[in-house]
């Protein structure tokens, strides 16, 4: 038996569908990993030749024979080290979410997730089968289990290792952030090391995945419960871990544990990754969006410029009568503070036009939304061309509460391929703002102060048509991320009057959610695969 043992984690940002492309990171991170740390395993993260989640590529003919083919060139090119790594593979009629071991050219081990996660925004029973059995290798004389993601939250696959004698648990991960996720890993993460009398190896993927965003956290947990090691959120990077015998119990070497971020910090990174992983991994030439002077966008084009820096950023100001003076001026000053490109087209113009081929249609009917919402729409229209002309991604700027209640323009200002703040509540876009500030002033502070307005009416604001933000923020995470009715939320203290008056507003601006582009998720429960509401529905209000 070995007196020790170095484990790599390897923290990795792998890209869904490049099998080819995640087998060459591979090679390269083993690789490293035994020349510069003298590792005796690396861990990848779960799924890690297909990337996480695969969804319906999975069903492509062609995904196990590349699969098959990027296993064979792991044991052929490998030498030296332990790769525990992640991978779906096709068994007759039954698919699995696997894990092997491979060393020296052999496939010492395959284990089959157990547990297969099927809700928010994971469906697993969708594409695979669930594995029945732990699985227990000998490495350096170490009984080494292996686990994949949802397994380590459930008791039986840790009861199943501890029993078939593993004295070393590796759990290989693809799993999402959401507000506070870290600290729920390590609270489920103590309890199974203790069950199973052993400690944990957990290796997180990181980057973003379309809506998801993956921030890492990767960590050791001893027997006692404590976290002897974590690693950096939302960074990639290869991580080793020493382990030693103490009598007959193997111990972690106990090292630097980063600090959790804060709740600001943790969603601003994950709003970057997000942005910069979509923009990088679909081939954008870079972003645009309109700038209105409010705090929406503004927080927008900062996180863009963290993202991808001020050059793969345009932002354009597109007055009309209605856009107050103070807006235009705040606009210039965030795209001068971000060093962006920035210009100024109005579209007065544009929206004369069409009122004028419309005035036979519009003819003796009121002035109302119609109009407002051209405005928007001659808005969406430009910043779409100027996506097509450059190979820019617009981005959208509408917040979760907007969003929620249907407050925004459908081909208008929600017209564009990613919506950065899709996920995040007014409130939350306030501090965030704030956040950014603190580290290099770019948004100006009246634009923070001043009251919410689209702009599209003289003297509009927002709370004429809202809630109070804070009220309206506290209605909607009971309503969509807790599932409350709308008894449950009114015997919360809430006034019933609004609280029907919003939840109808939830239900009958699906159809508008079902067209929106799609956002970075960084709550429980997020607009679009996460949430998943019919738009023709005689569902009504109560219980």
């Amino acid at each position: 038996m070995s007196q020790s043992l170095r484990v790599v984690m390897a923290q990795l940002n792998l890209r869904v569908g490049d099998v080819h492309g995640n087998v060459e990171r591979i090679i390269e991170a083993a690789n490293s990993a035994r020349e510069l740390w003298e590792a005796d395993v690396i861990v990848f993260p779960e799924l890690a030749l297909s990337g996480y989640p695969p969804e319906d590529l999975l069903l492509r003919s062609s995904m196990q024979r590349r699969i098959e083919q990027g296993l064979q060139r792991l044991r052929e090119e490998v030498r030296g080290i332990y790769l525990v790594v992640g991978y779906p593979w096709l068994d007759a009629d039954a698919r699995y979410n696997a894990c092997a071991v491979i060393a020296d050219g052999e496939l010492l081990a395959t284990y089959f997730k157990q547990k297969l996660p099927n809700y928010r925004v994971f469906d697993e029973k969708r594409y695979f089968e669930p594995g029945q059995q732990a699985c227990v290798v000998d490495i350096k004389g170490i009984a080494v289990a292996l686990s994949i993601c949802e397994d380590i939250w459930f008791p039986e696959p840790m009861a199943q290792a501890r029993a078939a004698g593993a004295q070393l648990m590796l759990s290989l991960n693809a799993s999402p952030f959401h507000l506070d996720k870290q600290r729920e890993r390590e609270e489920v993460l103590a309890e199974r090391a203790a069950e199973g009398e052993m400690p944990i190896i957990y290796v997180n993927q990181v980057g973003g995945q379309d809506e998801l965003v993956f921030d890492g956290g990767s960590c050791v947990i001893d027997v006692y419960r404590a976290v002897c090691q974590r690693t950096p959120a939302f960074i990639e990077g290869l991580y080793p871990v020493d382990l030693q015998w103490q009598g007959d119990c193997l111990r972690p070497r106990q090292t630097h544990c980063e600090e959790l971020p804060g709740l600001e910090a943790s969603v601003y990174q994950a709003l970057v990754v997000g942005v910069r992983d979509y923009v990088r991994k679909n081939g954008f030439n870079g972003v645009v969006l309109g700038l209105s002077g409010g705090i929406d966008s503004a927080l927008t084009l900062a996180v863009a410029v963290d993202a991808l820096g001020a050059e793969r950023v345009e932002a354009v100001m597109m007055p009309y009568h209605y856009t107050a003076q103070i807006s235009q001026e705040d606009a210039e000053a965030e795209a001068r503070a971000l060093g962006v490109s920035y210009q100024v087209l109005p579209i007065a113009a544009a929206v004369d036009a069409f009122m004028q081929t419309l005035a036979p249609v519009f003819d003796g009917s009121p002035r109302d939304t119609s109009e407002e919402n051209l405005q928007a729409r001659c808005r969406g229209t430009m910043l779409m061309a100027i996506s097509n002309k450059k190979g820019y991604l617009v981005l959208t700027t509408g917040n979760k509460s907007e969003l929620a209640v249907g407050y925004a323009t459908l081909y208008g200002d929600m017209a564009g391929g990613f919506d950065v703040l899709k996920d995040v509540p007014k409130t939350l876009v306030f501090r965030l703002a704030e956040y950014r500030n603190s580290h290099g002033r770019v948004i100006p502070q009246r634009v923070i102060e001043r009251p919410p307005s689209a702009e599209l009416a003289p003297g509009q604001l927002d709370e004429d048509s809202l809630p109070p933000y804070p009220l309206l923020d506290e209605i909607l995470k009971l309503y969509i991320e807790h599932d409350l009715s709308a008894n449950a939320i009114i015997a919360e203290g809430f006034d019933e009057d609004t609280v029907n008056r919003v939840l109808r507003l939830v239900d009958r601006n699906e159809y508008k959610r079902r067209q929106a582009a799609i956002g970075i998720r960084v709550t429980q429960r997020g607009f679009g695969r996460d949430r998943r509401y019919p738009i023709t529905s005689g569902w009504r209000l109560g219980d």
